[in-house]
């Protein structure tokens, strides 16, 4: 808590990529205990060394600077470009600028009328952006042939996107965001981070108000004023470009030069007043929202990330309550079980930071006794520090995620990334390895210094407690200034008047794309253990890294066969604490060796996965068994996290989305196994009724041999890995008897066309989920087609639903579809948050989309283009990490598929036509038997639905777990 993530032109996951989907899962096993073996965790100073991203510098005459990383594992580039401004450089009657001018970016520039669609043609992985307090960003991560076309587009709508700022083109995008913001502000606890920024920063701080901006601001935004704002903070000068991957410098050099040298240097981005600040005196505040459980926090703002306290408190509050063995964890969550979830951190920005500590009070605890252990803990640990051995783990377990980021070359998160803000924000791209040396080299006395430094001043106390939402998120989000008012002018009214009479410059030709080379694939291996489980193993040395997925054919639809929620709870409890470790024990020699384990399930599957360093593999698994294999579902610990499961499952219920996707799953499956929430938590009752005894029970009924298979992926071989697998689960034998059979050919409900509306006062916003189950499996074969028309119509950002409802209507942020494939039936689902006073209007247009696919508009030319040659140029970046090549390879277990379904896919999309696609829409992706779940406000929606011609049902209220209503 503390602040909002950064405002994203466009979510990363589709809208309904649901607790429906099917997810492959991490897997389990059961009963010899495994050896406590000896841990002993790569010395830090190792870990630092393997962290690291050479690269060349080189600055154009008009002051752009560029960064270049050679990594040539994948026919990839990630281009990544920073701005020098960020919403801190927003005046008053200005917030929200740009934020805004992020995604009029994609709008088209004067040589480019969309810029999404030539990059996504050439394979790019979806472009996007993000906007900060600090910075603007782009990224892409294109085939190594479409690098021109990259750059190309890149220079264009930095020096010649004026002459293509139209006014009709700010509306549209105008109403996107506005949109981002009501879908933000719906949300639980939506609007504490409004909150947090006034608490911390007087009137008129750059820090204080949000990225988003306020609804008043962006409805005064005025054509003269974005291009104002784009003249003023655009140039070349104030950006820096890095290119990571299959790139080198002397390559790099004369595109940049070609695409970008001759674009003007713009003005220097006026720097901007902006410090951490100590307030007078202790403030509270107390907010009353639709929340499921008392969220208290605690906030101060700190320094800016280059500050020499910027690191320690970063590790510090990483102790406090960002590590599964945190102080916070330890006492609140699982000794004096007083919170079912708390958390930590300081979130450091250029020129401050924000520390925050945060407690979700478990219901029926009293208030007060609550905030005071709160409040006393963080005294205590200010007081005191961290020891050695807390601070050895943090930094462990820090530097280990670091390592895990080389895999990416682009994106947000990338290498590229890592390098353009180290330039950005210190000049210095190799900022990121004197970070890790000073996280490597702190001693317990420079954190304690640092928190008493920083926490030991006046705190900023935020509650937000359960009940009627009584703050409107229209008005939050602004500067700051008292109402009334005027906002700031530009500088000059000359050059106000020079930027909004731009006009469009030479036209310039658009590159081609070159030829990307046959996907390679890694080789996989089998074998088995003695006991009889399949192992697979795909070999990648980019990282000294290795994952491994052990995986059980149960999943959520298993609970078909048992509690609604029992696999969840089951699953959930297996790393808290087995014969011979408790959870702190568990989570503290995770830490030690720079290890993960995660436990959960899918609808299909479920498990235990492992991350873990190279050289802590051993040690890594025998920890891994012991957790999977011999849990001890100790009846105090089960009810702790049971109430735990009972707070999310009354958050779930309070979060638009995924109180629409149960609601959704359970109307289009019935009895079906498919028909068990997709979330995994099932309901109340049947969670209240789990006793370690059925927990224990539903572990060795599904968790067990017979029903496992391994799958690895990384830096080892299967000389050196079987003889590891083998001491941890080849002594392990199936129970007597078969494995249980989840029925995954039982009936289906037959479709009900007909709009079922979930009430849901005060919501700027309504969600509608639609879908309908279609008589296929994941296993049907020859359906690569089906999933080709389905981008078509709602997968990805050009899909027909999202341009129509998002980028030509403006009432969404985001709307998509997806043919999910399970091992069992396929569903067709579609989902789009909308303005509420659209919702009606919304549903209209998505079925009116889908019936004109093909009967009115069949796909044409740039479609088929796209979702092909698009499609086999991007394979390469589907395989960039670890995690991407293990989760094809999962799937392709899931589906019975061969182990090159991946490398002959290309071959299969190359046969695809236009009229193999609109036979498609044809038949799977029509809307007459859809039926939809609309989660808003009854008062204002239904009247919006009765005009559809949709029989309209009110569902029941919905009804909060017992344990989260108790004060």
């Amino acid at each position: 808590m503390g602040h909002k993530s950064p405002m994203r032109r466009f979510p990363f996951a589709p809208v309904l990529a649901l607790a429906l989907a099917a997810c492959a899962s991490q897997p389990p096993v059961a009963s010899a205990p495994a050896p406590a073996a000896q841990v002993e965790p790569a010395p830090l100073s190792a870990l630092v060394q393997a962290v690291d991203i050479p690269y060349e510098r080189f600055t154009l005459a008009n002051g752009l600077t560029v960064l270049v990383h050679t990594d040539r594992k994948a026919p990839i580039v990630g281009v990544t470009l920073y701005y020098r401004v960020g919403s801190k450089h927003e005046p008053r009657g200005r917030t929200g600028f740009a934020h805004l001018y992020e995604h009029i970016f994609f709008g088209g520039s004067e040589n480019v009328s969309n810029f999404d669609k030539p990059l996504e043609a050439a394979g790019s992985t979806p472009s996007n952006g993000s906007t900060w307090y600090d910075r603007t960003n782009y990224v892409e991560t294109v085939p190594r042939g479409a690098l021109d076309l990259a750059l190309f587009m890149e220079s264009d709508r930095m020096g010649h996107l004026l002459g293509a700022l139209t006014q009709d083109k700010l509306d549209r995008q105008r109403g996107v965001v506005q949109n981002e913001k009501r879908q933000g502000d719906n949300q639980p606890y939506g609007l504490a981070g409004y909150a947090v920024g006034e608490g911390l920063f007087p009137v008129g701080h750059p820090y204080r108000h949000a990225t988003i901006g306020s609804m008043a601001d962006l409805d005064a935004a005025s054509l003269g004023d974005v291009r104002q704002w784009f003249s003023d903070h655009y140039g070349p000068n104030n950006a820096v470009l890095a290119l990571a991957g299959d790139i080198d410098a002397e390559t790099a050099r004369p595109l940049v030069e070609k695409w970008f040298g001759d674009i003007a240097r713009g003005p220097e981005v006026r720097q901007v007043e902006a410090g951490p600040v100590t307030l007078p005196a202790p403030a509270r505040r107390e907010m009353t929202d639709q929340v499921p459980v008392l969220r208290l926090s605690r906030n101060w703002s700190g320094p800016g990330l280059n500050d020499p306290d910027a690191v320690a408190l970063q590790v510090g509050l990483h102790i406090l309550g960002g590590l599964a063995s945190s102080r916070l964890d330890t006492a609140l969550v699982r000794g004096e079980q007083l919170a079912v979830s708390v958390s930590a951190g300081a979130h450091p920005f250029e020129q401050v930071s924000f520390l925050s500590a945060s407690m979700d009070v478990k219901p029926g605890v009293e208030r007060a006794r609550a905030e005071a252990r709160f409040d006393q803990l963080i005294a205590q640990y200010v007081a005191e520090g961290p020891t050695e051995d807390e601070l050895r783990r943090a930094a462990t377990s820090i530097l280990s995620g670091q390592i895990g980021q080389l895999e990416e070359v682009g994106g947000f998160f990338g290498k590229g990334a890592t390098l353009a803000e180290g330039e950005l924000y210190s000049r210095d791209p190799a900022q990121y390895k004197r970070d890790l040396a000073r996280i490597a080299a702190l001693t317990p006395a420079d954190v304690r210094t640092a928190l008493q430094r920083w926490l030991g001043r006046p705190v900023f106390a935020l509650a937000v407690v359960p009940g009627e939402r009584t703050e409107r998120g229209e008005t939050m989000g602004s500067w700051g200034d008292e109402a009334g008012s005027p906002p700031e002018k530009p500088a000059t009214a000359k050059a106000a008047a020079k930027a909004t009479a731009a006009k469009p410059g030479p036209p310039r030709a658009m590159p081609a794309v070159a030829s990307v080379p046959d996907l390679a694939v890694p080789a996989i291996e089998h074998a088995a253990l003695s006991n009889g489980i399949p192992v697979s193993l795909a070999r990648r040395t980019v990282i000294p890294k290795v994952v491994v997925s052990l995986d059980f054919d149960a999943g959520y639809a298993a609970d078909a066969l048992d509690r609604p929620g029992t696999q969840s709870l089951m699953l959930k409890m297996l790393d808290e604490g087995t014969t011979s470790r408790s959870a702190t024990r568990i989570a503290e020699e995770q830490e030690r060796l720079g290890a993960a384990i995660s436990t959960g399930g899918g609808i299909d599957t479920s498990g235990v996965t492992l991350t873990a360093l190279t050289a802590n593999l051993a040690p890594s698994l025998a920890l891994m068994a012991d957790v999977a294999r011999n849990p001890a579902f100790e009846p105090g610990e089960v009810a702790r996290v049971r109430d735990q499961q009972l707070a999310a499952l009354a958050q779930t219920l309070s979060t638009p989305r995924a109180l629409a996707t149960r609601q959704l799953g359970k109307l289009l499956y019935g009895s079906h196994p498919y028909g068990q929430p997709g979330d995994g938590l099932g309901d109340a009752q049947s969670l209240t009724a789990l006793t370690p005894e059925a927990l224990r029970a539903a572990h060795d009924k599904w968790l067990r041999p017979d029903l496992a298979r391994i799958t690895v992926v990384g830096d080892v071989t299967m000389a050196q890995l079987l003889p590891l697998l083998e001491r941890a689960f080849g002594d392990w034998r199936a129970p007597a008897g078969p494995p249980p059979v989840k029925d995954l050919a039982a009936p289906v409900p037959p479709p009900r066309p007909r709009i079922v509306l979930v009430d849901r006062p005060n919501s700027p916003q309504s969600v509608i989920a639609a879908g309908r189950v279609l008589p296929l499996t994941g296993r049907t074969p020859g359906m690569e087609a089906l999933d080709l028309a389905n981008e078509v119509i709602g997968g990805g950002f050009l899909s027909r639903l999202n341009m129509d409802l998002r980028e030509e209507k403006g009432w969404s942020y985001g709307v998509s579809s997806v043919v999910r494939s399970p091992a069992g039936p396929r569903a067709l689902l579609v989902g789009a948050p909308v303005q509420a006073d659209r919702t009606g209007a919304a549903i209209d247009a998505i079925i009116a989309d889908m019936k004109a696919f093909p009967a009115q508009r069949p796909v044409d030319a740039e479609e088929l283009n796209r979702v092909t040659d698009g499609n086999i140029r991007a394979l390469p970046n589907r395989f960039e990490t670890n995690g991407d090549v293990l989760g094809a390879m999962l799937t392709n277990q899931l589906l019975g598929r061969p182990d090159d379904y991946y490398a002959t896919l290309a071959s299969r999309w190359r046969t695809v036509d236009g009229k193999t696609l609109d036979t498609m829409a044809r038949t799977w992706l029509q809307p007459d038997e859809l039926t939809f779940v609309v989660v808003g406000d009854r008062k204002l929606v239904e009247p919006q639905l009765r005009g559809l011609g949709l029989p309209v049902e009110i569902a029941p209220p919905v009804e909060m777990p017992q344990a989260a209503r108790d004060d």
